[in-house]
């Protein structure tokens, strides 16, 4: 069973500081690439973060500087460690492994940064 689990959300300060885990399952974990998205209430969900299955890294100019996206293949999870997180980040959060034209999302996880 093809399976992600996204975990460590929470209620955080603006300025604060936030790790996202997710665990895979049922996939080849190391030949996918990784991405983090979030939707926002009222809004269309966005690419946050992507680390393909070579290491390379790719991110929102929203979130540069301040996010963090990496990959432990002997755990079969992603990470996106996010620091000095402002109100606007505020958003549920989605793991999203694909492949080709495949690709299978996760549960989400809420965050939210009060000002």
């Amino acid at each position: 069973q093809v399976q992600l689990v996204e975990s460590g959300g929470g209620l955080v300060q603006a300025g604060g500081s936030l790790r996202l885990s997710c665990a895979a399952s049922g996939i080849i974990f190391r030949i996918y690439d990784m991405n983090w998205y979030r939707q926002a209430p009222g809004k269309q969900r966005e690419l946050v973060a992507t680390i393909t299955s070579g290491g390379s890294t790719n991110y929102a100019d929203s979130v540069k500087g301040r996010f963090t996206i990496s990959r432990d293949t002997a755990k079969n999870t992603v990470y996106l460690q996010m620091i000095s997180l402002k109100p606007e980040d505020t958003a549920v959060y989605y793991c999203m492994a694909s492949i080709r034209l495949y690709d299978v999302w996760g549960q989400g996880t809420q965050v939210t940064v009060s000002s």
